[in-house]
């Protein structure tokens, strides 16, 4: 194998590579698929894949072989069976004191968060992917259509009907 410094192919320059773009890759694969073991599993693949073929996909070329070889994977997973989107802890845990929360707060909070869980994963797979990298992982829209090779104008688009439904849903968000 080459050991070229810029080369995907040298240890230092995959692992920096790997290092800044495993998670972001990770949970744009949950976001899109629901499924978190199938998103990190795609991952792992992808990454081996890139490294087995390192010679042959320079490091500039390697984000988009990783994401298109894991998307395609996904795809092709979802096809076999109709995964619906799940959930762990995605949404920010809270720092505030709950001594002085009522119990009633508390039981409203909860239900409003199911309702917000549930109506995020009733949206259409582009928008909720739109919704969740933007509103979790504070991605800008230029960098979210880069992910999803289209135009920024169309990221405003989803990202605005995402946003129409669920104030129609459970209300401002």
């Amino acid at each position: 194998m080459s050991e070229n410094k810029n080369s995907t192919c040298n240890e230092k320059v995959f692992d920096n590579f790997f290092k800044s773009h495993a998670k972001l890759l990770r949970n744009y694969l949950y976001y899109k698929f629901g499924d978190l073991d199938q998103a990190e599993d795609l991952v792992q693949e992808s990454f081996i894949k890139l490294w087995n073929n390192c010679a042959k996909v320079p490091i500039d070329k390697a984000k988009s072989y990783i994401y298109t070889l894991a998307t395609n994977q996904g795809i092709s997973i979802a096809r076999h069976q109709q995964v619906k989107f799940r959930y762990e802890n995605y949404i920010t845990q809270r720092k505030s004191d709950l001594t002085n929360e009522t119990p009633e707060f508390i039981i409203l909070e909860k239900e409003y968060m199911e309702k917000l869980k549930n109506a995020i994963a009733d949206l259409p797979e582009r928008q909720r992917e739109v919704f969740l990298l933007s509103r979790i992982d504070k991605k800008t829209y230029r960098e979210i259509a880069e992910l999803s090779n289209v135009s920024i104008k169309a990221i405003e688009k989803l990202m605005h009907k995402a946003l129409v439904t669920l104030r129609k849903k459970i209300g401002n968000i």
